[in-house]
């Protein structure tokens, strides 16, 4: 048969835990949390398959999740939106994001991301018949050039995609950034789609800037956002997306087409976590700059250059100092002679870059942060 996708191979995420469990290595390349989900989330789970909750829930999501997202984003961004009319709960973050591109390209429309990028974007972006145009960012700063975005636009263009806070670079959009986004947005007509899956991670007293905080950016965008980051529950697949009215009856067309509906205990315990312990949220950004901190910290003494981590669960290496091999071959290198697993960056780029940087993830236990450092400063 004909691919659709005839470039596209096994995610590296897949291909590094693969190899690290392979060598018996640390794991510091794949996002998911070693520790487990609240004990009050799983035994609300556990409630609610147990009462019976079990079957279809209506396709847009539970209604008291709904409300208590509408909830969170009012305590959170002082913004009023429906729940009922504007958010609709998917299957993961990775399904609203392809829900939403589905929407809005067409045959020959360009969608703009910014390298480096998730992987899932540009496979979404062709399958709905675009072209994804890469604009590619560069250690150390990672900061975007809005003047060679403004070069990128063509009539052609349809929409631009914006991560943040950013996997894999970990930096976070400034004030500036956006209204450089909202002048190009309204000058050319474009739509926006914001993944925000880190939104409650960030650290060092930097806020968070969603989308959902300016008019006229929220007018035109699709808000993406993911309870398995917030509730270290990667594994639940739970997500959603907060649109506009009109945009949002667009993707519910596309969602009930491809998942209908979502888990649905799970949706009933999301509901009552974000109920009666939304001090979780609120001490997110504490708890995991702990832990970049351990990381940090012991990797001080280390021969590789730590760039700044401003949000979500990852450090960035530089390893120029250390050896002269590829990214790619630098990881594969650590997994099986220094028992330690990372991702290399070049994979995040359409025209692989020759920055020497990798990314560990330090959503992990202390001990194993801790240990994994060891290892990284014998080199």
């Amino acid at each position: 048969m004909k691919s659709k996708l005839p470039q596209v191979g096994i995610s590296i995420f897949s291909q590094m835990t693969a190899l690290a469990n392979e060598h018996g290595a640390i794991n510091l390349s794949q996002g998911f949390p070693e520790f487990d989900a609240p004990d009050y989330l799983k035994s609300q789970l556990s409630h609610y398959v147990g009462e019976g909750q079990n079957q279809y829930s209506p396709s847009a999501g539970v209604p008291s999740l709904q409300a208590q997202v509408a909830a969170l984003i009012e305590r959170r961004y002082q913004v009023r939106v429906s729940g009922q009319e504007q958010i609709t709960v998917t299957s993961g973050a990775t399904e609203a994001l392809f829900v939403a591109i589905q929407a809005i390209v067409s045959e020959g429309d360009e969608v703009i991301v910014f390298d480096p990028a998730y992987d899932s974007y540009e496979p979404a972006i062709e399958l709905a018949g675009g072209k994804a145009v890469h604009v590619a960012l560069t250690a150390p700063h990672y900061q975007i050039d809005w003047q060679e975005v403004a070069a990128s636009i063509n009539p052609n263009t349809r929409a631009i995609v914006i991560n943040t806070p950013h996997n894999p670079s970990a930096k976070t959009l400034k004030p500036s950034d956006l209204e450089q986004l909202k002048q190009l947005l309204n000058q050319h007509d474009l739509l926006l789609i914001s993944d925000e899956v880190y939104e409650h991670i960030t650290f060092d007293g930097l806020p968070h800037l969603s989308a959902l905080t300016d008019p006229a950016l929220f007018e035109r965008a699709f808000v993406i956002s993911s309870f398995g980051k917030t509730f270290h529950s990667t594994g639940w697949k739970m997500g959603y997306c907060v649109a506009p009215k009109q945009m949002t009856v667009e993707f519910r067309k596309i969602h009930q087409y491809v998942t209908f509906s979502s888990f649905t205990p799970a949706q009933l315990a999301l509901a009552d976590m974000l109920a009666e312990h939304p001090e979780h949220v609120d001490e997110l950004s504490g708890f995991y700059q702990q832990k970049r901190d351990v990381l940090v910290k012991a990797l001080a003494s280390s021969r590789f250059t730590l760039l700044p981590s401003e949000g979500t669960y990852f450090l960035l290496l530089d390893y120029s100092e250390i050896s002269e091999l590829d990214d790619v071959a630098f990881c594969r290198y650590l997994v099986e002679e220094v028992g330690v697993a990372a991702v290399p960056l070049s994979v995040f780029y359409q025209q692989a870059s020759e920055d020497k940087v990798i990314r560990l993830c330090f959503a992990k236990e202390n001990q194993t942060l801790e240990e994994a450092a060891k290892r990284l400063c014998q080199l």
